[in-house]
Parts: C-alpha cells; structure tokens; sequence
C-alpha cells in the first residue's frame, strides 16, 4: 500500500513542471552564490590618518593601512578635526590619529575614533585597525605581543563557517514549504477527498507523504557536498555518514512540520505565511549567523527547543572540527526526539473523513 502512495507522490512531482527544476537547480544556486554573500566580514572602512609624529615608523603604519584590503584609504588630514567632520558627512568610517612619539615608544601613541553608528562596522573596524596599529608600535610601548592558535579553520575562511550552515537552510526550505503546501494542494484541488474515502491508514497516508522529501534532502546534501569539494576545496572532516544522519533528523522534523501546518490550514497562502513564521524564528534563533550566547536570556532558552540550533551545532562539530558520533551524541538525541513527537503530531493532526 505504502509502494504505490509513494509512487503517487513522485509522480505528482514529476508532472508538476515546475518542483523538478526547482529541486535540481536551488541547491546549486544557493551553494554558488551564497557563500559569496552570506558574510559578516566588515571590508572597505574609509580612513582617515592625522599624522602628528612625521616619523619612518608612523609612515610605515600609514603605508600598512593602505596595503590593507580591509581599509580603503581616505587621505591625511592635518588635524582631528577635520577629519572628524568626514565622519560627520559620511565621507570616512574611522579616524587614526597617530601622536607625537609614536617612533620613540609613547605611553598613547595612537586614538582610533569610529564611526559607531553601525555598531558592528564600528567595532569589528576599530578591531582589525588595532592589529596592524598592533604591528608597529615599539616594544617600549607594547611589551609583549599575544599569540594566537586557530584550532579549526586555520585560514579564517568564512565559507568554512557559512556551507554548512547553507545545508540547514536548503533543507528547512525544500523539505518545509514542499510538505506545506502538499496537503493543503490536495485541499483546494479536491483530490483529497478522493483518499478520505479509501481504507489507507493515517499513519500510511503520512509516511507515504515524508519519505520522498527525505529522499530529496540526501540528495540535497549530496549536491552541497558535492559542490563544497568542487568550487571551494571544502570537504568534511568527519564521517559523512553523520552529516546524512544530521540531514535526515533535520528533514523529518521539517517535513512533519510542514505536514501539521498544511493539515491544519484551508488554504495554500495560508500554509505559506504560517510556515515562513516558524522558519524566520527558529532560524535567527539557531545561532545560524551569531553565536547563541549572545542572545538575551530569554531568548536563548528557546535553543532548548530549537532543533535548528542542534543541528547547526552538530553539522559544525563534524563537517569543521572532525568530531565522531560521541561528540554530537546530545545534539542527534535531542534533534531525534523533537522530530520524531513532530512526526507523531503530523499523523494525528490528518483529520480522515470516511
């Protein structure tokens, strides 16, 4: 019975001209174009340089700022005045205002004033013109320089960071608006009273419903494996097994979610809307782009429920760090028992009439 309901679903699939093209051509899209954009690295901060010690060593630090690619440099101004007044006409982002002894080892050398009204532009700005002011300045004046070990990630490619996070994404919008908008179809259609009146059980009737968008996210996350290795060089540094694992406990809770909104919606827009509700939420609360710690306390106790954020969690752990099953073993219980109760919620929620 489950075969041939299966077999329906695909053949609804395959006849409608648009969901093939669609699952073929989105993963690829997004995986080539995305990790292009989806960066939080702050790049073209104008600067403005206010020279006041005239020494080889300050003309060093100006000529560091210039071969910078994150800076884009905005001129020397003879005071800090004027070159406060670009800032308060947008015409510079940053001001660095190199003090008299700067050469000789000063007890202040520098002041760095940014413009903070993008506060992420401002500090993340102010941090990487302290490293190369870091750079320069004497060891009379800097005593001991620190030393940093990057454990993961040694190049701090920001790509590395965001594919796996595109895998969470691909997955919640393919196996979540897809199952939204089956059953409610099935609705407007009237196809669906052709199944009410047959003997097919409810819990057949969703099974045969899940498993195909299963099936599409392996084969999502093997075209985002795939292209990972192809355009960027990227490759798993775990066992790939755990990452299809993580896919398929992902894809579940999403695909039976997306089932309970169609069941319990009369229309196609409104499956849409309530679905793209709960997707924006449990995304900006997964830690997809920020760390979770820094949310507000409340906030961050919606992670427990979250399984976004155990996925994110673990994908990361296996697909950056190398870690084993033993090392993602809450998360995959966690994201396991979310989506199975969603799963179970999914079938009680198909009103069956006969």
């Amino acid at each position: 019975m489950i075969k041939f309901l299966i077999q329906k679903e695909f053949l609804q699939i395959r006849r409608n001209g648009f969901l093939p093209r669609l699952i073929l051509v989105f993963p690829i899209a997004i995986m080539c174009v995305m990790p292009w954009v989806m960066n939080q690295e702050v790049k073209n901060i104008r600067v403005d340089v206010v020279d006041n010690d005239r020494s080889v060593r300050s003309q060093q630090l100006v000529h560091s700022i210039e071969a910078s690619n994150y800076f884009i440099f905005n001129g020397q101004r003879p005071t800090y005045r004027m070159a406060l007044k670009d800032i308060e006409t947008s015409k510079a982002d940053m001001v660095l205002v190199i003090k008299e002894g700067f050469g000789k080892g000063a007890a202040s050398p520098v002041l760095i004033a940014a413009n903070a009204v993008n506060g992420t532009k401002g500090s993340i700005g102010a941090a990487y013109l302290s490293q190369i002011v870091g750079t320069h300045v004497p060891l009379v004046a800097m005593p001991s320089q620190p030393s940093v070990l990057f454990l993961y990630n040694k190049h701090l490619n920001y790509k590395v960071f965001m594919i796996p996070a595109l895998f969470a994404i691909l997955i919640m919008l393919m196996t979540g608006f897809l199952p939204a908008l089956n059953i409610v179809g099935e609705k407007e259609t009237g196809t669906i009273e052709q199944i009410n009146v047959t003997p097919v059980p409810k819990w057949a009737f969703i099974l045969a419903k899940l498993i195909p968008y299963w099936l599409i996210a392996l084969f999502l996350i093997t075209v985002c494996l795939g292209l990972s290795w192809l355009v960027y060089g990227i490759t798993c540094q775990g066992n790939l097994l755990l990452v299809y694992l993580l896919a398929m406990l992902l894809a579940l809770f999403f695909s039976s979610l997306g089932l309970i909104i169609s069941n319990y919606s009369d229309t196609m827009q409104q499956a849409i809307f309530v679905m793209w509700f709960f997707v924006v939420c449990l995304m900006l609360l997964s830690g997809l782009f920020t760390p979770t710690r820094s949310m507000p306390h409340l906030a961050y106790l919606t992670t427990y429920v979250n399984p976004m954020h155990y996925f994110i969690d673990a994908i990361r752990t296996v697909f950056v760090r190398g870690g084993d099953f033993q090392s993602i073993a809450h998360q995959a219980g966690a994201l396991a028992a979310i989506s199975s109760i969603m799963g179970l919620w999914a079938v009680a929620s198909y009103k069956k009439n006969s």
